[in-house]
């Protein structure tokens, strides 16, 4: 088709096999949307195309992707809400002739639908971290990183240590929205092990979100860009990681563990343990 079709927050060009979405910047776009900057979407990927009447005077052009065709979708899990969604073009009303030429032109161009068997839109790319409530995620391409935060981890996870998991220990991740209760990350292992705690609080496979941390916009494209290396068991680039630790974080960490084991939280043998651990990561 190659011709381009401007909206608010967006603008689709149209290509023979697929459309590519460029998201504006600016204050009144989601942050999701700035985050994600521009996703081709392939025709293959795309079930489905629908136009409907928006609010004040808009209209809503949108494509519904195949189930399992986005990794970013399918980690969102029908929790996105509805002004993030990376699949609407609004349109002013009076463009409604145009945008239904649009829709009509593509719906001629589909020949998929049903579940894929494989992710066809790309995900966000690696490396990617955020700050969650209770540590530090991080994802290199290669394994996820969470280190904890000695102001919001539980005793559990101090216990525990920091955690790395490779992505062929993982079988899938669990996102929960920040914007609901009990926001999270999980991330699923493959091998079958002690299960899982209910609470994520008390996972070491888990960050937990909270105001101001986790947002939508940090904590999804990483969720994505995991379960898209989970899927492919492979690799998106990377970058190495640190070597030696900040001797500052160290001490912080050594302090907060003895207030712990002060606190009846942790033994002897775990104090022991666990200081012996840090001082030789520096």
């Amino acid at each position: 088709m190659g011709d381009v079709l401007a909206g608010f927050h967006a603008v689709w060009e149209f290509e023979s096999d697929s459309v590519l979405i460029r998201y504006e910047r600016g204050i009144r776009t989601p942050k999701l949307l700035q985050a994600l900057g521009e996703r081709r979407i392939p025709l293959a990927a795309v079930e489905g195309v629908t136009l409907a009447p928006g609010r004040r005077g808009t209209v809503v052009l949108r494509l519904r992707p195949r189930p399992g065709a986005d990794p970013l979708m399918e980690a969102a899990d029908g929790q996105l809400k509805e002004g993030s969604d990376p699949y609407r073009l609004v349109l002013p009303a009076e463009r409604e002739t145009l945008a239904e030429y649009y829709a009509d032109e593509l719906k001629g161009l589909l020949t998929e639908s049903g579940p894929a068997d494989r992710h066809l839109v790309a995900a966000p790319e690696a490396p990617r971290q955020f700050k969650a409530y209770d540590g530090k995620a991080s994802f290199d391409g290669t394994s996820v990183q969470f280190r904890w935060s000695w102001t919001g981890a539980s005793s559990t996870k101090w216990k525990a240590g920091d955690q790395s998991f490779t992505v062929a220990e993982l079988s899938g991740v669990e996102w929960r929205s920040p914007e609901v209760f009990e926001g999270h990350l999980r991330l699923i292992r493959r091998s079958p092990g002690p299960a899982a705690p209910a609470q994520p609080d008390q996972d070491p496979a888990a960050v937990v979100f909270g105001l101001g941390y986790g947002p939508v916009h940090e904590s999804l494209p990483f969720a994505a860009a995991v379960l898209a290396a989970v899927r492919t068991r492979g690799p998106v680039p990377a970058i190495p990681a640190p070597a030696r630790r900040d001797p500052a974080d160290i001490a912080e960490r050594i302090r907060h563990l003895g207030e712990l084991h002060q606190a009846g939280l942790v033994t002897d043998e775990e104090f022991s343990t666990k200081k012996a651990e840090l001082l030789a990561e520096l």
